[in-house]
């Protein structure tokens, strides 16, 4: 079976779906699409419009267009997700943390806290364990005020199907035990993916130009590039982003073609790396349709994730409040005695 075979017949939503998922800051719907094939109904929360269409248009569940903030009443759910956008809390931004509304994670949390649901996943990007780790710090101390076990760890969506190196910070939060789920055998590359669209040329194709390719030489040489920015057929893709997808000539996602010529990645070649299904269609122009693209959560990713969320509300396993407190304390260093 083939990689877009295999994503078609995963990615669609089940016919059954149960428990409610409450997803926060859903953008187009990756991670629910995820989420409804593993057999969740989701119901999405998200203020841009385009997303909240595409979401509509494509998923079982419905996706409310609102502004998300603390005090704000959402239905009942067993499991709350989400990507909560992080303020870049730097001494410029005066480090407000919690305490900055331009954030996400005040609105998260207080979800959270209002559902009280059994399980919660959160991702974000893998700088907030680095620059920002006091403030990642300060999330996770709130979210284990609220009585869960808190477990994080720095996933690669390319170890789960996924023909693209994208790492992101997967936390979750439950009383019991949660188990991440494993890697993939092999790993699945950009020509494999894109296989019947390699170096065609739709109307509508954008080329790099003259100026444009002696720009990327001499970007790549500044920047002391050992490998072309070019798409490697024979890897993984490297991490899509807004910003690679929608411009930036050096760094832009590309395809060099037989012929010599480079062309901006398509929009359905930049979903096929996220691994959204062909039958996903998404709304809005094109700059709109990039940036969801590069927003997204990988939904083969989100899917292997919302297997292993299924796997805990099988389980019977509950932790009472001291052996939950017992399972947050930091890891203890061993010593060893001569």
């Amino acid at each position: 079976m083939s990689y877009i075979q295999r994503i078609n017949s995963i990615l669609k939503p089940s016919s059954k779906r149960s428990p409610l998922v409450v997803d926060l800051f859903a953008g187009c719907g990756g991670l629910a699409l995820g989420f409804e094939a593993a057999g969740f109904e989701t119901h999405g929360f998200e203020q841009d419009a385009d997303c909240c269409a595409t979401y509509e248009a494509n998923l079982g569940g419905r996706c409310e267009k609102v502004c998300i903030e603390p005090g704000m009443q959402f239905p009942e759910a067993s499991v709350v997700i989400g990507g909560p956008p992080c303020q870049p809390f730097s001494v410029g931004g005066h480090q407000l943390g919690l305490k900055d509304s331009r954030d996400g994670f005040p609105s998260f949390i207080a979800a959270v806290k209002a559902l009280n649901p059994e399980i919660w996943l959160f991702e974000n990007v893998r700088g907030i364990l680095y620059g920002n780790r006091w403030y990642f710090d300060q999330i996770i101390g709130s979210l284990r005020d609220l009585g869960y076990v808190v477990e994080f760890g720095l996933l690669n969506a390319v170890d789960f199907g996924v023909p693209q190196n994208r790492e992101r910070v997967i936390v979750v939060g439950h009383r019991g035990h949660f188990v991440f789920p494993h890697a993939a055998p092999r790993r699945v590359t950009a020509r494999e993916a894109l296989e019947d669209m390699l170096f065609v040329t739709p109307q509508g194709s954008k080329f790099l130009t003259k100026s444009m390719d002696a720009y990327v030489a001499r970007y790549e040489k500044a920047s002391c590039c050992v490998k072309p920015r070019d798409l490697d057929l024979d890897r993984p893709a490297r991490t899509l982003t807004c910003r690679n997808l929608a411009g930036a000539t050096g760094d832009m996602q590309r395809i060099k073609l037989p012929d010599g010529r480079r062309r901006r990645l398509l929009l359905r070649e930049a979903a096929r790396l996220q691994s959204f299904p062909d039958s996903f269609e998404f709304s809005g122009g094109e700059s709109s349709a990039y940036k969801q693209v590069g927003n997204a959560v990988p939904p083969l990713m989100a899917y292997r994730l919302a297997e292993s969320v299924r796997n805990y509300l099988k389980s019977t396993t509950r932790l009472k409040a001291p052996d939950i407190a017992i399972r947050n304390l930091p890891d203890q260093l061993v010593l060893e005695i001569p």
